[in-house]
């Protein structure tokens, strides 16, 4: 299916789709039987073959497997059948997450398993593709079909056999440092771009990991924090995307770190027994995040099946509980079984697969770049600023530190190491041509600047002091502070130890706590000659402080260099830009915010001093454009002094084209925001509740209900700074003449759109349904139902249909313990956004 046409609440939602009060066995059978035959319907639209192992098999949990699966559990011992289930040492690592060692003996063979969310996480290059969030802003499945396919391929490639992605847990607080490694905060987008990325994935022969189930929505206290939440919240909300993740053939699960309802994740019978394989027949096997395991017994009678990265649970403790009788054999060979039949059905254990395919990087570069350009949002432009255009293209000044770093990835899991990564400030001056006048500054300093000179006694190479291998190089001297106040002391190494520095006897650069030592981020924890970089802020009082260092060699010699940044040097970085941005006619200025996995936000507001370098810019410069490189939601309190703002997330490798391409007006802006943007720290769904977020006593309630992102803002009638659905287009869009129909169960809804404007442009047409007064449920004020991605030649109008499947008009009833149709007359809405509605009707849903 092209771009241009992409088709919402399809294939997807109907696999979903389940009538009230049917069998459990003949529920989950049909379900594995539908979600295979929509994998080959879609495929064969498409015009591709689907392998089996793309579409799963469709058969239900506890059945037998086949044949060479069944050999192969005979004739393992039980060493080797648990050897199968933890995770080991590579003696060949590539650089991935896990390793799964295999039967020689028997020709099972050893697994890689790698990250994944954004490219493969290996120690070689690979595509670096736009983060999940802007994959999502496409509103195109078959976008993500492709983004699957390009990590597929690639992973075999590399030598990996199972992908620890996609990450399908919804945005519900704005804090949570993986907001840019998932889709968004609706569950019907959800689903629908992790089932069709998943089909990618696992056409290409890689096993694809959906994770990380469930309710894993935040970073802090991940470990510990239990998440209580009802029935109808979970299956309304973030369960809908697991689910059709299963309904896709996901070949694995990866249980969350967090408890829910009182019990781990990786240990709920609830979560790993009831629903994911009695309700919805999922017949591979589930692993734990990484240490996220903490029982033997519990885990294994719930369901778990593999416990990564080690054996601490099940290694000789699942030896010994099955010697000593509190886990049957059988348990253990029900758990080997999930994982062959899933290394079955991908051909790995007769080697049906075949050999492993080569990287196509040109290919997956056309893929990042076409997503990074259908992504990009554009979510204010005043008096035309964009696209940049005659003089407005010949002279522009470009700001920001990540004008000339490119900020390809966020941190943690989803860093991956890309073929290469121009520059904005290189793709702007070569788009703008020869003869323009294309000038940089940097505006806020990320690394530091050098300390001044005879600032220290006695003086040494701050800049770049060595030390050899196998030596210890120590310094006890006096830093002389001529300008008391806030101080930022930047470190930037080369060892694998970072040097210990003192000042007035307080460590500056401690070890972070935790995997925040490792998932550091994308951007700020990297120099742009590779040495790593750490800070500290502080209130430093004038006169001589004592600084004490001690610096290692290690194996291979060290050189590290100590900065600082002052609110002098802060000034002399914003005067610098005020001045190029009075020079020029247009400004494009780069803000970022810096994610990674370990750790949340602590605040929607940019970090730094950028909102003060904003401010200043665009109070000399009105046509200032600002591009943001962040996460997710971001407050802008300097949004009127600005001519535009554009969101680009974290683009990948090809993020400088892309934004470049958008600038320029070469593309449309075709992305629309997956997750509302609040006006303030104060004014979202989590806000001043901190029950709801970040949890009391280790508590966290989901006490909003069913009312996630933009379905909370709609029932407490709040303002947001821009509504889920909302980006611009360069041209206009106007809907007309819309007509609603029941159809299998569902609703038809069909409406005109017409490009009203001058040139080519991207609508995504949305369409919303209002609660059934039949029910006697909660449910949303507003609810996003279905959508359609288009594009439009000037002038051009388009009949549209949107099916809206039966689930999308059904509430979950946890009495029944089922899905209910909301049946009788239903608010039907079609508009640009959650908060751009522009046609109303009323229809009528029969039972």
């Amino acid at each position: 299916m092209p771009a241009s046409a992409s088709t919402a609440g399809g294939p997807t939602d109907a696999a979903l789709t389940e009538g009230p009060a049917r069998p459990p066995v003949s529920r989950r059978r049909a379900l594995r039987l539908f979600g295979t035959a929509v994998a080959v319907a879609t495929a064969a639209t498409a015009g591709v073959a689907v392998p089996p192992h793309a579409a799963g098999a469709a058969r239900g949990p506890g059945r037998p497997a086949g044949p060479r699966v069944e050999a192969l559990i005979a004739r393992l011992t039980l060493d080797e059948k648990i050897s199968l289930l933890h995770g080991a040492e590579d003696p060949r690592a590539l650089g991935q997450a896990g390793y799964i060692p295999g039967v020689p003996r028997l020709g099972i063979p050893e697994l890689r398993l790698a990250d994944g969310p954004a490219g493969v996480r290996v120690k070689e290059p690979a595509t670096a593709l736009p983060a999940p969030v802007l994959l999502a802003s496409t509103f195109d499945p078959s976008l993500a079909r492709a983004y699957g396919k390009v990590i597929g391929r690639e992973g075999r490639a590399l030598g990996q056999d199972v992908l620890l992605s996609p990450m399908c847990n919804l945005i519900r607080t704005p804090y949570a440092g993986r907001n840019f490694e998932t889709f968004g905060e609706d569950p019907l987008l959800s689903a629908d771009m992790v089932s069709e990325e998943i089909r990618g994935i696992q056409g290409e022969g890689l096993v694809a990991t959906v994770k990380h189930f469930a309710m894993n929505n935040q970073e802090k206290d991940r470990n510990t924090i239990d998440v209580y939440a009802d029935e109808q919240t979970m299956h309304e909300t973030e369960l809908r995307a697991f689910e059709a993740a299963i309904a896709a053939g996901a070949g694995s699960v990866m249980g969350a770190y967090n408890k829910v309802n009182g019990t781990f994740a990786c240990e709920s019978k609830e979560l790993l027994a009831d629903i994911l394989r009695e309700r919805w027949g999922f017949d591979g096997w589930v692993m734990t995040d990484w240490f996220a395991a903490h029982s033997t017994v519990a885990s294994i009678t719930a369901g778990l099946d593999m416990e990564m990265p080690g054996g601490i649970y099940f290694g000789d403790a699942l030896k010994k509980a099955v010697r000593g009788g509190s886990v049957p054999e059988s348990a253990v060979d029900r758990s080997v079984r999930r994982l062959l039949s899933v290394m079955d059905r991908f051909g790995l254990l007769d080697g049906s697969i075949g050999p492993r395919p080569a990287r196509d990087a040109k290919a997956g570069a056309r893929t990042a770049l076409e997503i990074a350009k259908a992504g990009a949002t554009l979510l204010h432009n005043r008096r035309g600023t964009l696209p940049l255009q005659g003089h407005a293209a010949r002279s522009i000044a470009v700001i920001g530190p990540t004008g000339k770093q490119p900020f390809v990835s966020g941190g943690g899991s989803a860093h991956v190491i890309p073929d290469h990564a121009d520059t904005p400030l290189d793709a702007i001056r070569a788009r703008a041509g020869r003869g323009a006048r294309i000038s940089y500054a940097m505006g806020e300093d990320l690394y530091g600047k050098a300390l001044p000179e005879g600032a220290l006694t006695p003086g040494f190479d701050s800049e770049g002091q060595g030390v050899a291998a196998g030596a210890t190089w120590t310094y006890d001297g006096t830093l002389d502070v001529d300008e008391a106040g806030e101080w930022t002391f930047v470190i930037h190494y080369s060892g694998a130890e970072r040097p210990k520095v003192h000042l007035d006897g307080e460590e500056l650069f401690p070890l972070a706590p935790g995997v925040g030592e490792f998932f550091s981020g994308g951007l700020i924890n990297a120099a742009p000659d590779g040495l790593s970089v750490r800070r500290r802020t502080l209130d430093v009082a004038e006169g001589g402080r004592r600084l004490t260092i001690t610096a290692k060699g290690g194996d291979k010699g060290q050189i590290f260099r100590i900065r600082r940044v002052t609110a002098a040097t802060r000034a002399q970085d914003v005067a610098e830009a005020v001045r190029a941005a009075r020079r020029a006619h247009s400004v494009v200025l780069f803000a970022y915010e810096d994610a990674t996995e370990g750790m949340d936000r602590t605040t929607i507001a940019l970090p730094g001093h950028q909102e003060a370098l904003i401010k200043a810019v665009a109070a000399v410069n009105p046509r200032t454009a600002v591009v943001l490189n962040t996460s997710s939601a971001t407050s802008m309190p300097w949004l009127a002094r600005t001519g535009a703002v554009l969101q680009m997330y974290y683009p990948g490798q090809e993020g400088a084209a892309a934004t470049t391409a958008v600038l320029f007006g070469d593309c449309d802006p075709g992305g629309r925001l997956t997750q509302t943007f609040p006006l303030d720290d104060a004014t979202h769904p989590t806000a001043g509740d901190p029950v709801r977020y970040p949890g009391v006593n280790g508590r966290q309630e989901y006490t909003e209900g069913v009312h996630i992102g933009y379905r909370w803002y709609a029932a407490e009638e709040k303002r947001s700074l821009f509504p889920f659905g909302h980006g611009l287009s360069y041209t206009s869009f106007h809907y007309s003449e819309l007509d609603v129909r029941e159809e299998d169960g569902g609703l038809d809804v069909s409406f005109t759109v017409r490009n009203t404007g001058r040139r080519a442009g991207v609508d995504v047409a949305q369409v919303y349904v209002g609660p059934s007064r039949e029910l006697s449920v909660e449910q949303a004020e507003l609810a996003l139902a279905g959508y359609r991605r288009l594009t439009l030649r000037a002038g051009e109008r388009r009949r549209v249909t949107v099916k809206v499947a039966r689930r999308s008009l059904s509430s979950w009833d946890s009495k029944r313990h089922d899905w209910v149709l909301g049946t009788g007359r239903r608010a039907v809405q079609v508009g640009a956004s959650a908060g751009d509605l522009r046609l109303r009707t009323v229809a009528k849903v029969g039972r």
